[in-house]
């Protein structure tokens, strides 16, 4: 129960697949969400894929596609900027609301770790997003990437890269950097990304995630709906992130701290993750026949 679509937005072509619930019948019309994958990732992420598949379970329509720059959709590879994700968010909303398939006005967002941060992003800016989950966000790029790379030795090589970034785009150069060297993983961890996962990036990626601030922006959403997921001892995302965002969100604003899971949420079978996820579509997003 899928259909490999695509469209245009902002100049660029864009690969998804739309996944349906079984007993959804020809004509009619769900709730629906937008997959967000995580950095450098794209919709054939197993989390995502994991997602979208409890989504269609609980009845929903959900659409998991490529950001630019990822996957099979068009754009400079690895040229994953903050905001342009925001437009391409924006892009996909407008394709799924038109397909025929969903309720337009009831396209939630759904996000994981740096697609949680742009999905935050985007429902706070576009009053078209009915409701937002994120998953292992943030919302305060360089408070991020102080904890990221906490260590004095850790800051100073993070800083010294900064530094030699800007000095080659004040002269009209950019550098690449490593994946690691933005965002670090630890290697018992590596296995969850996605096959074909971008491993390197240029520095104007590095610059759009530091000034990125969620922060600014999540309080919009409310009176919709927003379900702030993270583990509570997140070696990736520092946890704090996601509480800093449920500080500065309206309600209904729920966040939910998961114990001995680390970063990629949706990775294992979590029956009380799942849980709380339907629990909370089922009183947020209801669907209409039930």
């Amino acid at each position: 129960m899928e259909e490999r679509v695509q469209w245009t937005a902002n100049g660029l072509r864009f690969a998804g697949i739309i996944e349906f619930p079984q007993d959804m019948t020809p004509g009619e019309r769900r709730p629906a969400f937008l997959a967000l994958h995580g950095f450098g990732s794209s919709k054939e992420s197993a989390m995502i894929r994991t997602v979208t598949r409890m989504l269609t379970s609980l009845g929903y329509v959900a659409l998991r596609f490529d950001m630019r720059g990822c996957g099979e959709s068009e754009g400079q590879r690895g040229r994953v900027i903050c905001l342009e994700q925001v437009q391409d968010t924006g892009g996909a909303l407008e394709f799924l609301a038109g397909t025929g398939h969903v309720e337009p006005e009831r396209i939630g967002v759904f996000g994981h770790s740096f697609g949680a941060a742009v999905a935050v992003y985007a429902a706070g800016t576009n009053a078209r997003i009915a409701a937002c989950i994120s998953s292992g966000g943030w919302g305060h790029g360089e408070k991020k990437f102080r904890k990221q790379h906490a260590s004095p030795a850790a800051w100073k090589r993070f800083s010294s890269m900064m530094q030699e970034g800007r000095r080659r785009a004040r002269r009209g150069e950019s550098m690449m950097v490593p994946r690691f060297d933005i965002v670090p993983i630890r290697p018992e961890l590596r296995g969850n990304l996605a096959p074909g996962s971008i491993l390197e990036f240029p520095f104007e990626v590095v610059e759009s995630m530091y000034g990125f601030t969620a922060n600014d922006v999540v309080g919009r959403i409310a009176p919709r709906p927003l379900l702030l997921l993270h583990p509570s001892n997140d070696t990736v995302t520092p946890t704090e992130q996601s509480i800093d965002l449920f500080m500065h969100a309206g309600q209904p604003t729920d966040l939910h701290l998961f114990a001995d899971v680390d970063h990629f949420l949706f990775s294992d079978a979590n029956p009380m993750l799942h849980s709380v996820v339907r629990d909370w579509l089922a009183r947020y997003v209801p669907l209409r026949n039930a």
